[in-house]
């Protein structure tokens, strides 16, 4: 099984993979959350097979997180807003996953600006996903940080987190691993701990959208099971980088 708990971004319509979708409802107790994402955001009108979803999440005590493209602080904040609203309004989000997120200090403004509207459309949860460690100032209003998305590969040899994070639990940052190897989710998953990411979540999924299954951490506890030699490495090589940057 995996440390701490899942967020799960699944890309795929519950009319293509509709047990999926029940794998999540029934696995409601490790997840921090689920990021309902419909057509790159919302869509231009209500899908009714994903306000179902949406609804059974809710009812099992999920959280669910609209999808909504920042286009790294490219995106006019009306277009922002209208997805945030669409999302409210057709499936009930009770938070929001804002993609593609800026990384840098000059944006900060604009993302404060778009947590605070978020909370005020009703969002209790904002979630940045810049997909790197952004400036510090981001933690300030951000409920969770993906400060890490990419491959099994990248993630392995990933340097260490910036001293900075150290001052916040591990509850706030999150990491999104793909394309790793079934086995070793669960080792995955223990990375992230140490790395100090209480929330993540690893799929063998790849290509264009690696997010259209579920963590095999969700289905069976068997697969988790850790190589000890490579937990080894992988701890040896964190706390070298760290020494590094000290």
């Amino acid at each position: 099984m995996s440390d701490g708990k899942l967020l799960v971004p699944l890309y795929v319509h519950p009319a293509v993979d509709p047990d999926a979708w029940r794998t999540l409802v029934g696995a409601a107790d490790l997840l921090y959350g689920v990021v309902l994402n419909v057509a790159d955001g919302p869509g231009t009108v209500p899908d009714p097979a994903f306000a179902a979803v949406a609804e059974e999440l809710r009812a099992a005590g999920v959280r669910v997180l609209g999808y909504v493209d920042t286009a790294y602080g490219r995106r006019p904040t009306h277009a922002v807003v209208a997805d945030l609203r669409h999302h409210r309004k057709w499936y009930g989000t009770d938070g929001v996953f804002f993609d593609q997120a800026a990384p840098d200090a000059g944006l900060l403004s604009y993302y404060r600006w778009l947590a605070r509207t978020a909370r005020a459309c009703g969002s209790r949860t904002v979630v940045l996903n810049p997909g790197v460690h952004p400036a510090p100032g981001y933690a300030e209003f951000a409920d969770l940080l993906v400060t890490f998305e990419g491959s099994w590969a990248t993630y392995r040899a990933a340097s260490a987190v910036p001293a900075w994070t150290s001052t916040y639990p591990a509850e706030r940052f999150c990491h999104l691993v793909y394309d790793v190897p079934a086995r070793l989710c669960g080792l995955a998953s223990r990375t992230a701990r140490l790395r100090g990411a209480a929330v993540h979540c690893a799929v063998p999924g790849s290509g264009a959208n690696p997010w259209q299954g579920v963590s095999p951490d969700l289905t069976s506890a068997d697969v988790a099971s850790p190589d000890l030699t490579d937990v080894a490495g992988i701890r040896g090589r964190h706390r070298h980088q760290q020494e590094e940057n000290r």
